[in-house]
């Protein structure tokens, strides 16, 4: 089973929840330049350099993009519910099918139904909030340029310190993912020998792992955390010294660099997650060796 096949095979629903957390967060990059504009209508207005009903404008399309991003994320999360547990009782079916076709024991197949509800996790949750990073970081670059060209390529240098420590912490990453997979793999066999040492010496094993995971997330997050303020300094020297920017225009910077630097930062941990889906992508590919036929699709 591979994630590329999944999202083949159940491509309309996924179409529909991707399409919605798309339209949801390029609404929501796009709020603080607009509500920048409507702080430069308040500040006019009160100045008495603009008549009071010039802010009206701005108000409203403010309202409108805000009103778009809540509703499509409500909808969403209303949709989402429907169509990813129904695609997890199609692929946990399938998955413990293939698993006593190829002679697994209760234990072995067991898990590897549970270990499927990595694909929903990651479908659900892990590959919408990627995306909603990537937005982010695509977004608030394009709007920094709009403002500056040279704010928005002190941003884009962080580029290939993320590349490099992204394809660092995966290499590392995986070998503990497979560690802990093989381990949860055996946990009915661990439980069912009855002998408390046994389990002790599982649950200590598998905390150690997760400490090795830890460890290198942690490395990770320090060097991006490191970069990240050698931008921050960067981009508001520009700003603040070198333009005369408005106050709207200075919020909306600020807020675009903020959002920035935490997607950045965010982005790395949400890709061990896609780690842990290669990892079982493989182990689930391994074990194909025979034929399984496959139920229905419930999305067409």
């Amino acid at each position: 089973m591979q994630l590329r096949d999944l999202i083949t095979r159940f491509k309309t629903g996924i179409f529909i929840t991707t399409s919605l957390v798309v339209v949801e967060n390029i609404a929501w990059i796009m709020e603080p330049s607009i509500f920048g504009n409507v702080i430069d209508a308040f500040i006019n207005t009160a100045s008495g350099d603009a008549h009071p009903e010039s802010r009206f404008l701005p108000i409203a399309i403010w309202i409108a993009v805000y009103a778009l991003n809540s509703g499509t994320g409500a909808a969403r999360r209303i949709i989402d519910q429907k169509i990813f547990w129904k695609m997890y009782v199609q692929i946990a079916s399938d998955v413990s099918n293939h698993s006593k076709l190829l002679g697994h024991n209760t234990s072995k197949t067991a898990a590897r139904a549970q270990l499927s509800y990595e694909y929903i996790t990651f479908l659900q949750y892990r590959f919408p909030e990627i995306l909603e990073q990537l937005i982010a970081i695509i977004g608030a670059t394009i709007a920094l340029y709009l403002f500056d060209w040279r704010i928005s390529l002190a941003c884009f240098a962080i580029v290939v310190p993320l590349t490099f420590v992204n394809q660092l912490y995966n290499q590392k990453v995986i070998h503990h993912q497979k560690d802990l997979h093989d381990r949860f793999e055996g946990i009915y066999d661990v439980f069912s020998s009855g002998d408390l040492d046994k389990i002790r010496a599982y649950f200590q094993d598998t905390a150690a792992a997760h400490q090795k995971i830890a460890n290198w997330g942690a490395f990770n997050f320090s060097i991006m955390r490191g970069v990240l303020l050698l931008v921050f300094l960067v981009v508001l020297y520009i700003s603040i010294d070198l333009n005369d920017f408005t106050t709207g225009d200075i919020y909306s910077i600020v807020a675009y660099l903020w959002t920035f630097v935490s997607s950045s930062e965010y982005l790395p941990e949400l890709m061990e997650s896609w780690t842990s889906i290669k990892e079982i992508s493989a182990r689930m590919k391994a074990d194909d060796t025979e034929p399984v036929r496959l139920t229905e699709e419930i999305l067409s």
